[in-house]
């Protein structure tokens, strides 16, 4: 849980500095630092994706988790969903800026595949990583935000903690009942999404890519690693 509640606390200071200093803060020096932290999680991606025992596992659950998150449209559905919440409670209650603020922040920080994958590394392997990467990324824009939208901003921390939290706790009380080999093509996955995020951060690519509707391929390796196990038995 420590890269949640980090993750928490640093939404709320730089929800703070944001509201208090964030209009001296000058857009070109903002981006410049987000293209800076886009590089190190392309970095972090990269070491538990060469880490994998088998490349052509990690494709395998890449492309079946792919094709069921194209499926399912995972991207597509969160985008609705955070379309939804903005024009449902942005407008018309009288404190549109701190909700707006609160709802758009929330959305960012909570949902995303930093979230996923830094809040399963954190309960399978105790590493906090990407957390800790995430807690920079998200306290920036948290700065950005608060300055324009208030201190609203701040009270993102809470869906963050909660979701984070929850999904930290559940992974750390399944990974006793996962092998090692199991969690090491997990995290070699969760690796290859995070380098999709950083080149999305980085804006390189001619299309967005649709990190959400990968996000179920890091799961696959609970259910390929033991079958392929058998299957290489029987032959």
């Amino acid at each position: 849980m420590t890269g949640t509640v980090v993750n928490a606390l640093v939404i709320i200071l730089g929800g703070l500095a944001g509201t208090a200093f964030g209009r001296k803060l000058k857009p070109e020096r903002t981006e410049t630092i987000v293209h800076g932290l886009a590089i190190v999680v392309l970095v972090i991606g990269i070491t538990p994706a060469v880490q994998t025992a088998g490349i052509l596992g990690v494709l395998i659950c890449l492309v079946a988790g792919t094709v069921l998150g194209e499926l399912l449209n995972i991207e597509r559905r969160l985008d609705r969903l955070g379309d939804f919440l903005r024009a449902r409670f942005a407008r018309g209650d009288g404190r549109g800026t701190f909700t707006e603020g609160f709802v758009t922040a929330s959305l960012l920080m909570a949902v995303g595949s930093m979230a996923v994958m830094g809040s399963l590394d954190a309960g399978l392997r105790g590493d906090c990583s990407v957390l800790y990467s995430k807690s920079v990324i998200d306290g920036l824009m948290a700065v950005t935000f608060a300055a324009t939208l208030g201190v609203g901003v701040c009270f993102a921390a809470l869906p963050v903690f909660v979701w984070q939290g929850a999904l930290t706790l559940l992974a750390s009380r399944i990974a006793p009942f996962l092998s090692d080999a199991v969690v090491t093509e997990m995290s070699a996955v969760g690796g290859i999404l995070l380098i999709g995020t950083g080149l999305n951060m980085l804006g390189l690519m001619p299309k967005r890519i649709q990190v959400g509707n990968m996000l179920p391929a890091i799961l696959l390796p609970i259910v390929y690693i033991p079958l392929a196990g058998r299957l290489a038995a029987l032959l």
